[in-house]
Protein backbone atom coordinates (compact mmCIF):
# COMPACT_ATOMS: atom_id res chain seq x y z
CA UNK A 1 0.00 0.00 0.00
CA UNK A 2 1.52 3.35 -0.90
CA UNK A 3 2.66 5.77 1.82
CA UNK A 4 1.64 8.81 0.17
CA UNK A 5 -0.16 11.33 1.57
CA UNK A 6 -1.37 8.32 3.95
CA UNK A 7 -5.02 9.23 6.05
CA UNK A 8 -4.82 8.13 9.46
CA UNK A 9 -6.58 4.84 10.42
CA UNK A 10 -9.43 6.25 11.56
CA UNK A 11 -10.30 8.28 8.83
CA UNK A 12 -10.21 5.16 7.20
CA UNK A 13 -12.24 3.25 9.65
CA UNK A 14 -14.99 5.49 9.66
CA UNK A 15 -15.30 5.77 5.80
CA UNK A 16 -15.15 2.13 5.54
CA UNK A 17 -18.13 2.07 8.35
CA UNK A 18 -20.12 4.28 6.37
CA UNK A 19 -20.20 2.62 3.15
CA UNK A 20 -20.82 -0.25 4.93
CA UNK A 21 -23.66 1.12 6.59
CA UNK A 22 -24.91 2.19 2.94
CA UNK A 23 -25.43 -1.09 2.03
CA UNK A 24 -25.89 -3.28 5.02
CA UNK A 25 -29.28 -0.84 5.90
CA UNK A 26 -30.47 -0.61 2.22
CA UNK A 27 -33.50 -2.05 0.81
CA UNK A 28 -31.59 -2.31 -2.40
CA UNK A 29 -27.72 -3.47 -1.36
CA UNK A 30 -26.91 -3.16 -4.81
CA UNK A 31 -27.49 0.50 -5.92
CA UNK A 32 -24.98 1.27 -3.10
CA UNK A 33 -22.51 -1.22 -4.01
CA UNK A 34 -22.86 0.35 -7.58
CA UNK A 35 -23.14 3.88 -5.99
CA UNK A 36 -19.77 3.62 -4.09
CA UNK A 37 -18.01 1.86 -7.31
CA UNK A 38 -18.80 4.61 -9.39
CA UNK A 39 -17.76 7.66 -6.42
CA UNK A 40 -13.94 5.91 -6.24
CA UNK A 41 -14.29 6.08 -10.01
CA UNK A 42 -13.98 2.00 -10.86
CA UNK A 43 -15.74 -0.28 -13.07
CA UNK A 44 -16.82 -3.81 -12.57
CA UNK A 45 -14.31 -5.13 -13.71
CA UNK A 46 -11.56 -3.21 -11.91
CA UNK A 47 -13.31 -3.90 -8.81
CA UNK A 48 -14.24 -7.56 -9.60
CA UNK A 49 -10.30 -8.07 -10.32
CA UNK A 50 -9.18 -6.06 -7.01
CA UNK A 51 -11.74 -8.79 -5.00
CA UNK A 52 -10.74 -11.58 -6.64
CA UNK A 53 -14.15 -12.34 -7.84
CA UNK A 54 -15.70 -12.80 -11.55
CA UNK A 55 -17.29 -9.78 -13.56
CA UNK A 56 -20.39 -11.74 -13.38
CA UNK A 57 -20.38 -11.90 -9.80
CA UNK A 58 -20.43 -8.73 -8.79
CA UNK A 59 -23.08 -7.68 -11.64
CA UNK A 60 -25.14 -9.74 -9.63
CA UNK A 61 -24.81 -8.15 -6.73
CA UNK A 62 -25.27 -5.22 -7.99
CA UNK A 63 -28.56 -6.20 -9.57
CA UNK A 64 -29.69 -7.70 -6.70
CA UNK A 65 -29.56 -10.70 -8.12
CA UNK A 66 -27.51 -12.08 -5.03
CA UNK A 67 -27.97 -10.89 -1.05
CA UNK A 68 -24.42 -9.04 -0.24
CA UNK A 69 -22.98 -10.74 3.51
CA UNK A 70 -20.62 -8.89 5.83
CA UNK A 71 -18.01 -10.92 3.83
CA UNK A 72 -18.08 -9.78 0.02
CA UNK A 73 -19.43 -6.16 2.00
CA UNK A 74 -15.90 -6.42 3.62
CA UNK A 75 -14.03 -7.48 0.31
CA UNK A 76 -15.98 -5.03 -1.39
CA UNK A 77 -14.43 -2.19 0.79
CA UNK A 78 -11.10 -3.23 1.09
CA UNK A 79 -10.83 -3.44 -2.71
CA UNK A 80 -12.43 0.46 -2.92
CA UNK A 81 -9.30 1.26 0.06
CA UNK A 82 -6.27 -0.67 -2.01
CA UNK A 83 -7.55 1.19 -5.00
CA UNK A 84 -7.28 4.69 -3.61
CA UNK A 85 -4.78 4.06 -1.29
CA UNK A 86 -2.40 3.72 -4.22
CA UNK A 87 -3.18 6.93 -5.76
CA UNK A 88 -2.72 8.91 -2.06
CA UNK A 89 -6.00 8.27 -0.44
CA UNK A 90 -7.93 11.10 -3.30
CA UNK A 91 -11.17 10.28 -2.58
CA UNK A 92 -11.19 8.86 0.99
CA UNK A 93 -10.07 11.57 2.08
CA UNK A 94 -12.58 14.17 0.12
CA UNK A 95 -15.28 11.88 1.62
CA UNK A 96 -14.13 12.43 5.04
CA UNK A 97 -13.76 15.94 4.75
CA UNK A 98 -18.03 16.28 3.26
CA UNK A 99 -19.01 13.74 5.77
CA UNK A 100 -17.06 16.36 8.60
CA UNK A 101 -14.82 12.72 9.61
CA UNK A 102 -11.71 14.53 9.00
CA UNK A 103 -9.30 17.55 10.75
CA UNK A 104 -5.85 17.67 9.49
CA UNK A 105 -3.80 17.17 12.29
CA UNK A 106 -5.65 14.82 14.66
CA UNK A 107 -3.51 11.41 14.00
CA UNK A 108 -5.95 9.70 15.96
CA UNK A 109 -9.51 9.53 17.48
CA UNK A 110 -11.85 7.09 19.14
CA UNK A 111 -13.31 6.21 22.69
CA UNK A 112 -12.49 3.31 25.48
CA UNK A 113 -14.31 0.18 25.66
CA UNK A 114 -14.40 0.88 29.21
CA UNK A 115 -13.05 3.69 31.46
CA UNK A 116 -9.51 4.31 31.97
CA UNK A 117 -7.38 5.05 34.95
CA UNK A 118 -4.60 7.60 35.61
CA UNK A 119 -2.20 5.04 36.68
CA UNK A 120 -3.48 2.59 33.55
CA UNK A 121 -2.51 5.37 31.35
CA UNK A 122 0.69 6.53 32.71
CA UNK A 123 1.47 2.81 32.09
CA UNK A 124 0.09 2.86 28.80
CA UNK A 125 2.22 6.03 27.44
CA UNK A 126 5.53 5.03 29.54
CA UNK A 127 4.72 8.27 31.32
CA UNK A 128 5.60 10.71 34.22
CA UNK A 129 2.95 12.47 35.96
CA UNK A 130 4.29 15.78 36.41
CA UNK A 131 0.86 17.72 38.04
CA UNK A 132 0.16 17.34 41.77
CA UNK A 133 -3.45 16.15 41.05
CA UNK A 134 -4.80 13.51 42.20
CA UNK A 135 -8.65 13.86 41.33
CA UNK A 136 -9.76 13.76 37.64
CA UNK A 137 -12.91 13.61 35.75
CA UNK A 138 -13.41 10.03 33.84
CA UNK A 139 -11.23 9.17 30.97
CA UNK A 140 -13.59 7.93 28.17
CA UNK A 141 -11.71 8.50 24.99
CA UNK A 142 -8.77 9.82 23.17
CA UNK A 143 -7.63 12.48 20.37
CA UNK A 144 -4.24 12.45 19.54
CA UNK A 145 -3.15 15.47 18.10
CA UNK A 146 0.09 17.04 15.68
CA UNK A 147 -0.03 20.50 17.59
CA UNK A 148 1.97 22.12 14.49
CA UNK A 149 -1.05 20.75 12.04
CA UNK A 150 -3.67 21.50 13.84
CA UNK A 151 -3.13 24.79 14.92
CA UNK A 152 -2.19 25.76 11.32
CA UNK A 153 -5.41 24.02 9.80
CA UNK A 154 -8.02 23.91 12.41
CA UNK A 155 -10.84 26.42 12.11
CA UNK A 156 -13.02 27.81 15.27
CA UNK A 157 -15.92 25.20 14.09
CA UNK A 158 -13.51 21.99 13.80
CA UNK A 159 -12.16 23.01 17.17
CA UNK A 160 -14.58 21.36 19.99
CA UNK A 161 -14.36 18.27 17.44
CA UNK A 162 -11.15 17.39 18.46
CA UNK A 163 -12.94 16.32 21.69
CA UNK A 164 -15.05 13.72 19.68
CA UNK A 165 -17.49 12.15 21.52
CA UNK A 166 -16.94 13.74 24.67
CA UNK A 167 -14.54 16.05 26.60
CA UNK A 168 -13.76 13.34 29.27
CA UNK A 169 -10.64 12.36 27.15
CA UNK A 170 -7.20 12.18 27.37
CA UNK A 171 -5.61 14.69 24.78
CA UNK A 172 -2.13 13.82 23.41
CA UNK A 173 0.11 16.83 21.88
CA UNK A 174 2.69 15.76 19.92
CA UNK A 175 5.05 17.78 17.72
CA UNK A 176 5.37 20.54 21.07
CA UNK A 177 8.80 22.32 22.29
CA UNK A 178 8.05 23.04 25.87
CA UNK A 179 4.02 22.67 26.59
CA UNK A 180 3.26 26.31 27.56
CA UNK A 181 1.09 27.23 24.54
CA UNK A 182 -0.57 23.79 25.20
CA UNK A 183 -1.46 24.53 28.46
CA UNK A 184 -2.62 28.44 27.96
CA UNK A 185 -4.97 27.59 25.37
CA UNK A 186 -6.24 25.04 27.53
CA UNK A 187 -6.56 27.39 30.21
CA UNK A 188 -8.44 29.76 28.36
CA UNK A 189 -10.57 27.37 26.33
CA UNK A 190 -14.50 26.77 27.57
CA UNK A 191 -13.88 22.76 26.90
CA UNK A 192 -11.18 20.77 28.57
CA UNK A 193 -10.19 17.71 28.60
CA UNK A 194 -10.08 15.17 31.53
CA UNK A 195 -5.90 14.72 30.80
CA UNK A 196 -3.37 16.02 28.74
CA UNK A 197 0.10 14.17 27.66
CA UNK A 198 3.18 15.66 26.18
CA UNK A 199 4.60 13.77 23.93
CA UNK A 200 8.19 14.31 22.08
CA UNK A 201 9.13 17.33 24.55
CA UNK A 202 12.65 17.22 26.46
CA UNK A 203 11.71 19.89 29.20
CA UNK A 204 8.52 20.89 30.44
CA UNK A 205 7.63 24.35 31.03
CA UNK A 206 7.00 25.19 34.96
CA UNK A 207 4.06 27.26 33.72
CA UNK A 208 2.82 24.43 31.77
CA UNK A 209 2.46 22.20 34.73
CA UNK A 210 1.33 25.05 37.18
CA UNK A 211 -1.60 25.27 35.03
CA UNK A 212 -2.26 21.50 34.90
CA UNK A 213 -2.82 22.15 38.96
CA UNK A 214 -4.61 25.24 38.86
CA UNK A 215 -7.08 23.20 36.31
CA UNK A 216 -7.26 20.15 37.48
CA UNK A 217 -5.92 18.36 34.62
CA UNK A 218 -3.47 15.88 35.33
CA UNK A 219 -0.05 16.38 32.80
CA UNK A 220 1.73 13.33 31.48
CA UNK A 221 4.79 13.71 29.65
CA UNK A 222 5.50 10.41 27.49
CA UNK A 223 8.33 8.86 26.66
CA UNK A 224 7.56 6.25 24.09
CA UNK A 225 6.87 6.43 20.48
CA UNK A 226 3.78 8.23 18.85
CA UNK A 227 3.15 5.02 17.06
CA UNK A 228 3.41 3.05 19.94
CA UNK A 229 1.12 5.40 21.79
CA UNK A 230 -1.64 5.43 19.55
CA UNK A 231 -1.43 1.81 18.93
CA UNK A 232 -1.78 0.72 22.57
CA UNK A 233 -4.89 2.88 22.48
CA UNK A 234 -6.33 1.05 19.69
CA UNK A 235 -5.87 -1.87 21.58
CA UNK A 236 -8.76 -0.55 24.10
CA UNK A 237 -10.94 1.21 21.73
CA UNK A 238 -14.51 1.08 20.36
CA UNK A 239 -13.42 -0.03 16.68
Amino acid sequence: MSSRKKLPDYVIDAVSKRIAGDILLSDEPGKYIRKWREIYGLGQIDVARLMGVSYSVLSDYERGKRAAGRSFIRKFILALMKYDSERGWIVTRRIARLLSIYIEGILDIGEFREPLRLDDLVTMVKGILLTSNIEHRPILGYTVLDSVATIQSITANEFVRILGATSDRVVVFTNITRGRSVMVATRVSPVKPSVIVLHGIKKVDPLAIRIGDIENIPLIQSTIDIEEVIKSFRQRSLI
